[in-house]
């Protein structure tokens, strides 16, 4: 249980910006979501795929410059065919761009190249006669979490001005696409799956209060009345809605809903895993920052010396954990806390308004101009 809880709490090492897209993959390093997602972008595929089978593929096809605002999930599942069954690759890309991508019909394609390429590359390694050679069919799905209306096709051709004499030229694959906030409703909930109850949540993030209550009623009285045994998700839903007011709502609003979250609990394993996860978040939050300290600190130690680069980055580090932290509990930061808390330079002082953040029940709990104490 501890390690299990670990890995869930490794869910909070990002920033909250990026709360919409790495929260989702989260949810789909789960093959029961995995399965959601296919039922709500392709359902006539589903009883093709044998999700049981599914398998992830532990690599990224995105560049670094990239990587805090999209990430991708790779994954190999069972193809039921009538002659025979064959693998799929079912490709999907998180997308949390401000702004509509123009290139994104072109940068899909890349991405699939690159996992064919990674294929025969094996088969090189492997030997294997080119006679045998059979690319895996890839199932892309472009997973939009953005509030920008996505009106641009996921083509290659979107990106060209092709004379129809040779459009024939020009590589056609279809994209599956679903934009979480642009989306129906209904469109997320026709098949009843966890996770398009979920994503209705995810819609009314930043809706006013009556529309994310309505949303989260709805998602919890679906998801209360699944068999938690036959529901690998089922745990995992009540964790991102807990998670998901947390990071998105605002702090006034943190007792009622998350109080609305535990009536709907009914297995008590559940119950005491949510209060635990509220209770460590803190204490994850204080190691985590250590650790990145010291990593910080000893990049800066090359430079400018390995004691003063330690200290230095080791005192950025509380700073952000204590903004983190605030934010988490306590919703949007002022920006005069701000200013207080990224002028501060006496660790001592950090660490004791680090501890205060975890316990206060308001920001005015908080004493901000605790006497300084040496180092």
């Amino acid at each position: 249980m501890a390690k299990e809880r670990q890995k869930k709490l490794t869910f909070f090492d990002f920033s909250i910006q990026q709360f919409p897209d790495r929260s989702i993959r989260w949810l789909l390093e789960n093959k029961e979501n995995v399965r959601g997602l296919i039922e709500i972008v392709a359902e006539e595929l589903v009883d093709r795929l044998d999700f049981s089978q599914l398998t992830q593929i532990n690599t990224s096809f995105i560049p670094d410059n990239l990587r805090e605002q999209e990430s991708d999930l790779v994954y190999r599942v069972p193809f039921r065919s009538e002659s025979q069954t064959d693998e799929v690759v079912i490709y999907i890309l998180i997308e949390h761009q401000s702004t509509v991508d123009m290139s994104m019909g072109f940068r899909v394609l890349f991405y699939m190249l690159q996992i064919w390429d990674a294929q025969r590359r094996e088969w090189q390694a492997e030997q294997t006669p080119k006679s045998q050679w059979r690319f895996h069919p890839i199932l892309p799905v472009v997973l939009y979490t953005g509030e920008a209306a996505w009106d641009t096709p996921l083509t290659l051709s979107a990106l060209m001005d092709v004379p129809a004499e040779l459009s024939r030229f020009v590589p056609e694959f279809e994209t599956l696409f679903l934009s979480v906030k642009g989306s129906d409703a209904a469109a997320l909930t026709k098949t009843g799956h966890p996770l398009g109850w979920l994503l209705r949540v995810l819609q009314n993030e930043h809706a006013d209060k009556a529309s994310i209550l309505e949303a989260l009623e709805a998602a919890l009285a679906h998801i209360s009345a699944l068999d938690a045994e036959t529901s690998e998700a089922w745990g995992q839903a009540f964790l991102y809605l807990y998670l998901l007011i947390s990071h998105r709502r605002p702090v006034v609003e943190h007792e009622e809903l998350k109080t609305l979250i535990h009536q709907h609990i009914q297995d008590t394993s559940y119950q005491e895993e949510i209060e635990t996860m509220e209770q460590t978040m803190a204490e994850y939050l204080f190691e985590q920052g250590e650790k990145q300290g010291e990593k910080r600190g000893e990049k800066r130690g090359e430079k400018r010396g390995e004691k003063r680069g330690e200290k230095r980055g080791e005192t950025r580090t509380k700073r952000e954990d204590i903004l983190k932290l605030l934010h988490l509990r306590f919703g949007e930061v002022p920006a005069a806390v701000k200013r207080q808390v990224t002028a501060i330079r006496s660790h001592a002082r950090l660490d004791a308004l680090f501890e205060a953040a975890a316990t206060a029940q308001t920001l005015d709990d908080i004493k901000w101009n605790t006497p300084r104490r040496k180092v």
